[in-house]
C-alpha cells in the first residue's frame, strides 16, 4: 500500500481550536494601539472604554433596551457561577445537561449549593434532553450550544413566555453565531475568547428586568464571595453594569475585544457573523455527506452546532479495532495534522467521546475549511495505512 499523496493546498490559518478561538481575519497588533495600559481602571477615560465595550455589545447583539450588561472576571465560567450563586434558591431548579460543561452546572447546583428541589434532565453526547419536560415554574439552567458535543438547542420556542422561574443560559459558543430569542432568556453569559476570538479570562453577564427583580428581592442563604456580589444594601449595583468592574480588568484584553467588535461591524453586524458561521458549518456538512467514514456526533440535523462541529468516526474497520486503538485513531489523525501545521487543536474535548472537533465560527475563513477537508481525508487514509502495515 503506497502512502497517499498530500493535498496541494493548505489552510492559510491552521487554528481551528474551539476556545480560545482564532482571531478574526483582519486582526493585527495594530488594533491594540489604543489600549490604556498602566492605568487605573476606575478613572474617567478607562471607565469610558469599559462602558463602550458594554454599550457596543448591547447594540451588536440587538438586546432589548431594558437588559443590562456587565464585564465579569473568570471568563464565561465566572459569569455562570455568579448567576447560579446569586439567583438560585427560591424556586426549584431544572438543569439541562448534554455535554461536559452543562454537567458541571449540575454538580455545582446539587453538590456545592446543595439545593434540594433539583431536576437534572440529562442526555448522552449527541442528544438533547427532552425539552418538553422542562418545568418553567422552576428556574431553568442550560447551555444554548454544547461546545464539547456539538449539540445546540434548535431555537427558543420550547421556552415558555409566561414562565414563573428564571432562565439562565450559558451562551458562550452561540452568541454572534446563532440567533437568540432574548425575550426567552433572563440571564445569558459568554466570554470574549469564543466566537469573537478575544483574549481569555473575561466574561460577560446579560440580565433581564426579571433577573434584576430576583436580585433585589432575594438574599441567598449562603455567603457570597466578593466576586459574586451584584447588589449593595438590597439594590442592584448599577455601576457594575456601566463598566465599574468588581476586580481589575485587563485594558489590553479590553482593547482586543473592542477591536473584535469593530470587525463584527465591518462584516455586517450580527447578521454578518451568523451568515459566516452558517456558511462555514455548511462546508463541513457537505463534506460529511459525501464521506463514508465520518458523521456528526449530533444525531438530529436541527441540533447540530454551527460553531463547535463535533465529528465521530464510523468506518467499520476503525470501529472493529480494539478499544484503545479505536479511541486513539482520531487523536493520531489530529496529531498528524498538527505536525503538518494544517490543523491545530481539532481532537475531541478530553471528556467527550473520541472524535474530531472543528471550530467553524465567524472568525474562521471559509476557504481555510475548504482547504482542510482534503487533509482530513489524507490523515484518515495515512492512519489506516499504518494500521494495515502493523497488521
Amino acid at each position: 500500500m503506497t502512502t497517499p499523496p498530500k493535498p496541494n493546498l493548505r489552510p492559510k490559518n491552521p487554528r481551528f481550536s474551539s476556545g480560545p478561538c482564532t482571531k478574526h481575519p483582519d486582526w493585527s497588533f495594530a488594533g491594540l494601539k489604543g489600549a490604556l495600559l498602566g492605568r487605573n481602571h476606575r478613572q474617567p477615560d478607562t471607565q469610558a472604554r469599559l462602558a463602550l465595550a458594554i454599550n457596543r455589545t448591547r447594540e451588536l447583539l440587538e438586546l432589548p433596551g431594558d437588559y443590562l450588561v456587565a464585564i465579569m472576571p473568570a471568563s464565561d465560567t465566572g459569569a455562570v457561577e455568579m448567576a447560579l450563586w446569586s439567583l438560585l434558591g427560591p424556586r426549584g431548579v431544572d438543569v439541562l445537561a448534554w455535554e461536559h460543561f452543562s454537567q458541571i452546572w449540575v454538580t455545582d447546583i446539587v453538590e456545592q449549593l446543595k439545593l434540594k428541589n433539583v431536576r437534572a434532565l440529562v442526555a448522552t453526547y449527541g442528544e438533547l434532553p427532552a425539552l418538553g419536560q422542562v418545568d418553567f415554574d422552576h428556574d431553568v439552567v442550560f447551555a444554548w450550544n454544547g461546545t464539547t458535543s456539538g449539540v445546540r438547542v434548535p431555537n427558543g420556542e420550547w421556552i415558555a413566555s409566561d414562565r414563573a422561574g428564571l432562565t439562565i443560559c450559558d451562551a458562550t459558543s452561540a452568541l454572534f453565531a446563532q440567533r437568540i430569542d432574548w425575550e426567552k432568556l433572563d440571564v445569558a453569559t459568554f466570554s470574549w475568547q469564543k466566537v469573537l476570538g478575544g483574549e481569555a479570562q473575561h466574561g460577560m453577564l446579560i440580565v433581564s428586568p426579571r433577573a434584576v427583580e430576583r436580585l433585589e428581592g432575594y438574599t441567598p442563604p449562603w455567603p457570597l464571595p466578593k466576586l459574586f456580589r451584584m447588589t449593595e444594601n438590597g439594590k442592584l449595583d448599577r455601576a457594575l453594569f456601566e463598566g465599574l468592574t468588581i476586580n481589575t480588568p485587563s485594558m489590553l484584553c479590553l482593547e482586543d475585544y473592542l477591536d473584535a467588535l469593530s470587525w463584527v461591524e465591518s462584516v455586517g453586524g450580527l447578521d454578518g457573523t451568523i451568515a459566516r458561521s452558517d456558511s462555514n458549518a455548511a462546508v463541513i456538512a457537505h463534506w460529511v455527506k459525501r464521506t463514508s467514514w465520518v458523521d456528526f456526533l449530533a444525531r438530529a440535523p436541527e441540533t447540530r452546532s454551527n460553531t463547535s462541529v463535533c465529528l465521530k468516526l464510523v468506518d467499520p474497520e476503525v470501529l472493529a479495532l480494539p478499544p484503545k486503538l479505536r479511541d486513539e485513531f482520531p487523536k493520531r489523525m489530529a496529531a498528524l495534522l498538527d505536525a503538518e501545521n494544517v490543523a491545530k487543536d481539532i481532537d475531541a474535548y478530553r471528556h467527550a467521546p473520541p472524535g474530531l472537533r472543528i471550530w467553524t465560527g465567524a472568525t474562521v475563513e471559509k476557504s481555510d475549511l475548504e482547504a482542510l477537508t482534503p487533509w482530513l481525508e489524507w490523515a484518515f487514509a495515512s492512519e489506516k495505512q499504518k494500521l494495515a502495515k502493523a497488521a
